[in-house]
């Protein structure tokens, strides 16, 4: 353990007693959000995502001991476990390198080698390798020809030496490791058509396509993965042969130079062992690193797309468009609750589409309607056209903001919504779900699988569980970093937060149902099953509006209310002046103090002291509002009236390896290639975030392919 520690220290460039705390709690079921925010003493005020770093690391580092001691405990039960072999296992820092020098005492299936071994051809094996160019392979091998063991020539018994050379030479760790080395600084990945004549596809790029392995990017790899796995691409991982026989003579044979049985064996080993394990494995380690890399590109986008700025207290009309079944409507109040819904045929005819302006107008007339969410799918082009005469219609007074509705027909069709709107059919509940994303995307995003909001690359073909793991982590660490009213969250926003998890949250909705709203944080510990230790870590997050202390309604955990009365007390405050706002001057007072004898006399170390600050003084605060506001629009623009050259402002939709797309107002959203950024940069999330509001130009639109080129340079 203490090695692990020393590692995940130097690796994270953190002190070695930060790490072991870190360590220390996450045994003890701390969670990262709970960590990150109210343990920044014991960590050196790690923020979550080095936190979730250093939680992978650690159960990587775990794992690979693991396994260390099975493979020691595997090679001393052979009696071949020597001082020198274990030191080499204990410096083995992947488990790639481990398993190379398990190689040789693995178990293995029935091969050429061990066939040869029971024909009892391993003395002539070691006679040849021995004896160098002194020994003459056919004039040893006499001595083993049995007929009785199916050694009937001397070729027979050359063959069987050769297999088990090259068997032994493909198992040495040392060579193994200099020529994974030299297949990464000299290999090539190759992809080529698999028909002769192939079609025009999404793959044309890679129908003849070769890239040094460094210089691969994950996109393409995983692009050309897709197509291998479609029948539409062969794929392999390429070394000049006669770059890879030279390097495994030498270093199979230095000082052997006249031994030809010995080199042949070796070119032997490469061709029929080495070449294609390594192969396989060079394309798996590319492959896992695309997938991290993609993993972490959704992950980046999620966030910000989470943590964009709600429209509060508006009354809003969710569209979910469509052509046969009619675009569904739904009115719901602030708060998200359904107030009416409908459905209207905009797309069926002039005729249709007054009687449709003609209802919604006296829809939004009737509630008040400020603001309408129109879904991105399906007619989306056609409603938003409709939306805009409809605005003019009723005399403005409306906005509109076409909203991404990824995910809203998996929710609609879920159990959860059908609980939750069991009077409704599936396609109204997509356009409440639609209304709701408008008007708080966290709230309602939370409710669908976060893989299914589609804001990655690739996503399908990633190894799910890690997805799920990391975005859920996205997702844990946004709804903590907002806060939660425990009065009005859904159980799926509930069970996202610290401590609670899908019982418990059910139980914090049944209790509030049953006892009514919530009126101080100690309640909480009445809920069935939710202990001291849940408490603990969620109390902090979860606000309750209703309660008459006010240090319920912001993130100061309740490990340090004493602590906070104290700060205002030693600043001049009462918890009365937090409540009515009048804390003007708490920052500059605490910081004239000094926090660090604030700490002494409050009993709380100086980063808890700065949070409670920020948190007095804006109780109940969402840092959200903090944020640029979305983009609401009153008129459409169209691919059609496009300009070369034209300015327009835009919002970031989806940050990929190779560039961004925006939505600019029209049905398609614009690519900005990586190339078209302002400056140059190894990853478009080093500029672009997804929520973004960017001005970019158009380069060039296709209307016939609906691609829409633009850049973030400006013309000259």
């Amino acid at each position: 353990m203490d090695l692990i520690l020393e590692t995940l220290a130097k690796e994270l460039d953190r002190k070695p007693e930060h790490v072991e705390n870190v360590v220390r709690l996450l045994d003890e079921g701390a969670t990262i959000p709970f960590i990150a925010r109210y343990r920044k003493e014991l960590h050196g005020s790690m923020d979550d995502q080095l936190l979730r770093t250093l939680a992978e690391r650690l159960q990587y580092l775990r794992g690979l001991a693991q396994r260390r001691e099975a493979v020691k405990a595997s090679i001393e039960g052979q009696g071949a476990l020597t001082d020198e072999l274990s030191a080499a296992l204990d410096a083995a820092a992947t488990l790639a390198e481990l398993e190379d020098l398990y190689r040789p005492y693995k178990p293995k299936r029935r091969t050429r080698a061990t066939m040869a071994k029971e024909k009892g051809l391993e003395p002539l094996a070691d006679l040849c390798w021995a004896m160098g160019g002194r020994c003459v392979p056919e004039e040893a091998a006499r001595d083993f020809l049995d007929s009785e063991k199916g050694v009937e020539t001397v070729e027979d018994a050359l063959q069987g030496a050769n297999d088990i050379l090259a068997e032994r030479i493909s198992d040495d760790a040392g060579i193994r490791k200099e020529l994974r080395e030299l297949y990464q600084r000299r290999g090539l990945l190759v992809s080529k058509a698999a028909d002769k004549e192939p079609e025009d596809s999404v793959y044309r790029l890679y129908y003849d396509f070769k890239l040094p392995l460094g210089r691969a990017q994950g996109y393409q790899i995983l692009a050309i993965n897709r197509g291998e796995r479609e029948n539409v691409l062969k794929v392999s991982v390429e070394l000049e042969s006669e770059t890879a026989h030279q390097a495994i003579r030498r270093l199979t044979v230095p000082g052997r130079a006249a031994m030809d049985f010995v080199r042949a064996a070796a070119d032997d080993a490469w061709d029929r062992l080495v070449q294609p394990s390594l192969e396989r494995e060079l394309r798996s380690a590319l492959t896992d690193e695309a997938n991290e890399g993609a993993i972490h590109m959704f992950a980046l986008n999620l966030q910000p797309l989470l943590l964009q700025p709600p429209v509060k207290g508006k009354v809003t009309m969710g569209l979910d468009p469509g052509y046969r079944m009619g675009c569904k409507v739904a009115v719901v109040d602030p708060t998200g609750k359904v107030l009416d819904t409908a459905v209207v045929y905009p797309t069926y005819g002039e005729k249709q589409k007054r009687e449709c302006i003609a209802a919604l107008s006296k829809l939004i007339r009737k509630h008040g309607v400020a603001h309408i969410a129109i879904g991105n799918g399906t007619a989306s082009r056609e409603t938003e056209q409709m939306t805009v005469e409809l605005i003019r219609e009723v005399g403005g007074g409306v906005s509109y903001m076409i909203v991404s509705e990824a995910g809203a027909s998996v929710y609609s069709a879920s159990p959860l919504a059908a609980a939750e709107f069991p009077q409704y059919d599936v396609n109204l509940r997509s356009a409440v779900s639609i209304a709701r994303r408008l008007q708080d995307p966290l709230a309602e995003l939370v409710k669908i699988d976060p893989k299914a909001i589609g804001v990655g690359q690739y996503q399908h073909d990633m190894p799910q569980a890690r997805l799920s793991e990391a975005l859920d982590g996205v997702v844990e660490d946004c709804v903590n970093a907002v806060g939660v009213d425990v009065n009005t969250a859904s159980p799926s926003l509930l069970q996202r937060v610290s401590g609670l998890t899908a019982a418990t949250a059910k139980n914090v909705a049944a209790y509030r149902e049953e006892n009514g709203p919530f009126t101080a944080r100690k309640q909480l510990l009445k809920v069935p099953k939710l202990g001291p230790k849940a408490y603990e870590q969620c109390a902090g997050f979860l606000r309750v509006p209703e309660s008459k202390l006010v240090l319920d309604n912001t993130g100061v955990h309740p490990e340090s209310y004493t602590a906070a009365e104290r700060l205002l007390n030693e600043c001049g405050y009462t918890l009365a002046d937090v409540a009515a706002g009048e804390l003007a001057e708490l920052k500059a007072r605490a910081e004239g103090i000094g926090y660090a004898k604030l700490s002494e006399t409050c009993g709380a170390g100086a980063p808890t002291l700065a949070d409670v600050v920020k948190e007095l003084l804006k109780p109940g605060r969402d840092p959200r509002d903090e944020l640029p506001p979305p983009v609401l629009r009153t008129d459409v623009l169209e691919a059609k009236d496009l300009q070369k050259g034209m300015e327009l402002k835009g919002t970031v939709r989806n940050v990929v390896d190779f560039g961004a797309f925006i939505d600019i107002g029209v049905h398609q959203d614009g690519l900005v290639h990586i190339s078209k950024l302002p400056r140059r940069v190894k990853h478009p999330s080093e500029l672009l975030r997804v929520g973004d509001v960017v001005t970019v130009w158009v380069l060039e639109v296709d209307e016939g392919k609906k691609r829409i080129s633009l850049t973030m340079q400006q013309p000259t």
